[in-house]
């Protein structure tokens, strides 16, 4: 239990100190509303491959998705074709709309169930068998696509999804916390949730419990894939066009984000709480470093280092034994 409360509190002692941070370096420009909605807009798409990563994770036996980024690129190019072959953008806005997000959610759990299927049925490795789809997807998506960007444009239910704002904050962002509250109240109140931690913590005990692992292990991909159909869509409503590379960097992001949120790689533990503030904290970040002046390469150069030594942290326990350790008081006794 400490350990779970010292990850977030970690997490919100970094936030503050990022935006204190922040808005001394930049004079109060980096804690405009502008600058804040900006980074809100942001979080969502790596913030939501991140969970996917946590799902896998927790599975255990090495559980890990590389494919979340090449899933959700091909979903994008996959349904943006079909979507403008039925329906113009700009003349039949919402049934395009709807069709294209549909269609991402469809390709992107397909691809997951597949990802499920390979690791569950095959006994394939997860970090081979999501690294073999990974290239599958994104040779699919360079296949269907010529290897040329596909346009979008910005039909006006689409760019409200990716641009909009409700009361001020952005809409993909609210869609965002709204996904990570469903899945954290899933995990922690289903037999799902419990059955998905304990064949991570201990899948010999969850087999001898009579536990369908496979099963579970299939769900779990499966979602994964559902979230990066989403990110796709986000992408599209950000984007006048979708890519097959699009994101390159946001597969050692959506781990770093993971790690950072305490998620335990051998498998059994995650929040979906931690990751929805470790993706802000890495996003605050970000946006520090770009208003310090500093190029994507340095930032890519920072994001590889933070995630060694959070993987280290992690395998000794640091954050557990700082919490833990308390200066021993001794109880004065009275004295005769």
């Amino acid at each position: 239990m400490v350990k779970r409360d010292a990850n977030l509190l970690v997490l919100c002692a970094l936030i503050v100190v990022l935006l204190s941070l922040g808005g001394a370096v930049s004079g109060g420009t980096y804690l405009s509303m502008f600058n804040l909605q900006s980074m809100a807009t942001q979080v969502p798409e790596i913030g939501l491959l991140a969970i996917g990563v946590m799902l896998a994770m927790c599975a255990g036996n090495g559980g890990i998705d590389l494919s979340g980024i090449a899933n959700a690129n091909m979903a994008g190019v996959a349904s943006g074709i079909f979507a403008l072959s039925l329906f113009d953008a700009y003349q039949s806005p919402m049934l395009f709309t709807v069709t294209f997000a549909v269609g991402c959610m469809v390709v992107g759990l397909m691809g997951g169930v597949l990802n499920g299927i390979i690791i569950s049925r095959f006994g394939i490795t997860p970090i081979l068998g999501t690294l073999g789809t990974q290239m599958l997807f994104t040779g699919l998506a360079v296949v269907l696509s010529d290897g040329r960007s596909v346009t979008i444009g910005a039909p006006d239910p689409l760019y409200a999804l990716g641009n909009g704002l409700i009361f001020g904050v952005p809409t993909s962002f609210l869609i965002f916390i709204l996904i990570g509250i469903v899945l954290g109240l899933i995990l922690r109140f289903t037999p799902y949730g419990l059955r998905l931690m304990l064949t991570g913590a201990n899948p010999k005990a969850a087999i001898y419990s009579g536990f369908p692992s496979g099963r579970i292990i299939t769900t779990t991909y499966a979602i994964s894939g559902l979230l990066a159909g989403i990110a796709g869509i986000i992408i599209a409503a950000r984007n006048v066009n979708v890519k097959w590379d699009y994101g390159t960097s946001y597969l050692l992001v959506a781990i770093l984000i993971a790690v950072m949120a305490g998620v335990r790689p051998e498998g059994g533990y995650g929040r979906v709480v931690n990751v929805v503030l470790s993706a802000i904290v890495l996003q605050l970040l970000s946006s520090l470093l770009n208003f310090i002046g500093l190029s994507n390469f340095v930032r890519d150069l920072a994001w590889g280092a933070l995630l060694l030594c959070f993987l280290a942290v992690a395998r000794f326990d640091l954050i557990n034994q700082v919490m833990v350790f308390r200066p021993s008081r001794r109880i004065p006794h009275a004295t005769k």
